[in-house]
């Protein structure tokens, strides 16, 4: 246990003697000291609980000195009790001007002595207790004003992310003029009325079933809920109900805290499953019950949790496909198909190529700061020309790398990086890989599959479902080696 220290100053040895002797056997630490200067110097070290000080001292009387020790930030809170011999209401007045807590006279008893500084010392012991606790709850009451600022701040922003978002997936987000793309516009606008109804998009990577995702949510009764987009190829298998359908504290290694599912945190919202058709068999059964009964049961609980979802479903594979051979439920695509949308490649819509070209140069140009350029007929026939195997989003990236190359200065053919000028699509077999792949190939397995890959990747612009085929082998495998093209 701590001692509690106290400092006595008194020039009268005798009175020094008899109050140690008193206060001593109390537990006290005793400090003793003959004038007011050796009190100013060793009170700001010694930091005492309690200051016993005599009026009459030499040099500096106890007026003097207590007054200089409540001027020090470092002892105005220590109480000083003055001792003195003085009895005159204008001595006693004056003492508490100075900032003395309380008198003491002599010749005083013992008891008195212990009974007035037990508590003081306990009085002072509460009202550190107490401005320390106010300091806690000015702290407090900061932090909360603070965050109720960052809240307010972070509140506008999301307005204002909201509002820019709404516009960025709004119907003005869709660029063109052809046929198709006014069927796509025709059932947005049809799905607006509806909130509930689930949405399947079909078409080739690149082709923008996404941006249609989103203007579906953004059109509907549903825009001022979350959308949270999920791409099946991505989820861990072993992680997969957890993600979707949340879990408990304790549930599994590693589970430190509850957490929501992908379900619960699109509720009042949009869910948004990109390649639904690679999604492992025993979860697709797990997410028919969801759709069914509209109620998640987090991994480790057993009471389920209703959740108001509306889900939009996505795929370039062939679905029918894969209810024939048994990888995807028949009965889960009835129930994701309730409305179709198809997004049709690039190649069939040739008349939005121009079109589509100048917004992207108009985009880019304003993000570089520049004016946008314009592209020469001899650029456009090629675009024209070009199959564009990664629709949409190649010839994003296309007209990105042709406005680097240009410099700001009209778009020249030759600065138009295309995988095949020719206009032919790529074969979907392994030789062109093999041949392109031969040299500098290392001997390590892993890193010549991220050779390969990578390869393949760049011979097909990007796309990760004609990288796949060309290789033979599972998106999941392309999303291991970079996991943040699942991200794309």
């Amino acid at each position: 246990m701590i001692r509690q220290r106290i400092l006595i100053a008194d020039d009268t040895p005798a009175s020094l003697s008899l109050i140690s002797n008193v206060l001593e056997p109390r537990g006290y630490e005793i400090l003793a000291v003959s004038n007011g200067r050796d009190a100013l110097q060793l009170a700001p070290k010694a930091k005492p609980d309690l200051i016993l000080l005599d009026v009459m001292m030499p040099g500096q009387d106890g007026f003097m000195v207590c007054r200089e020790l409540k001027a020090s930030d470092e002892t105005r809170n220590i109480p000083v009790i003055f001792v003195t011999s003085r009895n005159e209401i204008e001595s006693v007045v004056r003492g508490f001007q100075v900032g003395a807590v309380d008198y003491i006279y002599k010749p005083f008893q013992a008891q008195e002595v212990v009974t007035r500084v037990a508590t003081h010392l306990k009085l002072s012991l509460l009202t550190r207790e107490l401005q320390q606790r106010n300091d806690e709850l000015e702290r407090e009451i900061l932090k909360r004003r603070e965050a109720e600022q960052a809240r307010d701040k972070a509140a506008q922003r999301l307005s204002s992310l909201a509002t820019r978002e709404a516009q960025r997936w709004g119907l003005g987000g869709f660029v063109g003029e052809s046929p198709h793309l006014r069927r796509i516009l025709d059932d947005i606008n049809r799905l607006q009325q509806f909130g509930k109804t689930s949405v399947l998009i079909t078409g080739e990577s690149g082709t923008g079933k996404e941006l249609v995702a989103r203007a579906v949510h953004h059109h509907s009764p549903r825009a001022d809920g979350p959308f949270v987009a999920v791409n099946c190829v991505a989820v861990p298998g072993e992680l997969a109900e957890s993600l979707f359908f949340g879990h408990l504290k304790g549930s599994f290694t590693g589970a430190t805290n509850d957490r929501k599912g992908y379900f619960e945190l699109a509720d009042g919202g949009t869910l948004f499953l990109d390649e639904i058709g690679d999604m492992p068999a025993a979860l697709q059964a797990k997410l028919l019950r969801v759709l069914e009964d509209g109620e998640v049961t987090p991994v480790g609980g057993t009471k389920p949790r209703k959740v108001d979802v509306r889900v939009v479903s996505a795929t370039n594979a062939n679905l029918q496909d894969k209810i024939a051979s048994g990888d995807f439920r028949q009965d889960l695509y009835f129930r994701l198909a309730r409305y179709s949308v198809h997004t049709p490649p690039l190649r069939e819509r040739a008349e939005d190529l121009s079109l589509l070209s100048s917004h992207f140069l108009s985009l880019f140009a304003g993000e570089m700061g520049m004016t946008a350029p314009t592209l020469s007929r001899e650029a456009l026939a090629v675009l024209g020309n070009y199959a564009f195997p990664g629709n949409v989003r190649e010839l994003k990236n296309v007209i990105e790398r042709a406005l680097i190359l240009s410099g700001g200065e009209i778009i020249k053919k030759e600065h138009l990086q295309l995988l095949e000028p020719s206009g032919d699509r790529p074969a979907p077999h392994r030789s062109a890989v093999s041949i392109s792949a031969s040299e500098g190939i290392p001997f390590n397995l892993e890193e010549a599959e991220q050779v390969l890959i990578q390869r393949a990747l760049e011979q097909t612009g990007g796309n990760v479902a004609e990288a796949a085929r060309l290789l033979d082998v599972n998106r999941s495998r392309i999303y291991r080696r970079f996991p943040h093209l699942a991200k794309g």
